[in-house]
């Protein structure tokens, strides 16, 4: 199914992509959080294309513990930098992925 421009697409397994995009925003997250995690694996994400894309990934932190994050990025003209948008903390396994 074609993602539609401002819609968030279906919520998908993690890749390796968006594993290395969790592991380049992990120390902006340690830093929002007040915390740092000895455990940093993306689970799942799902996409919405802006100007960019952004990322909505659900990160396990460690025992039962999720934090979910919005990361920006960039259209390749611009470099496709990224940017931590926001982040959830006090998430769990089941909790979905849904727009913030």
């Amino acid at each position: 199914m074609p993602l539609l421009c401002g819609g968030t697409g279906e919520e998908q397994g993690a890749t390796d992509e968006v594993q290395k995009i969790c592991d380049e925003m992990k120390p902006h997250v340690e830093q929002k959080a007040g915390r740092t995690f000895d455990v940093f694996t993306a689970k799942s994400f799902k996409t919405q294309l802006v100007a960019g894309t952004n990322y909505f990934i659900k990160v396990h932190v460690g025992g039962e513990d999720f934090v979910h994050l919005r990361v920006y990025k960039m259209l390749p003209c611009d470099g496709e930098k990224l940017e931590l948008t926001e982040i959830q903390t006090a998430k769990a396994q089941q909790d979905p992925i849904e727009y913030f």
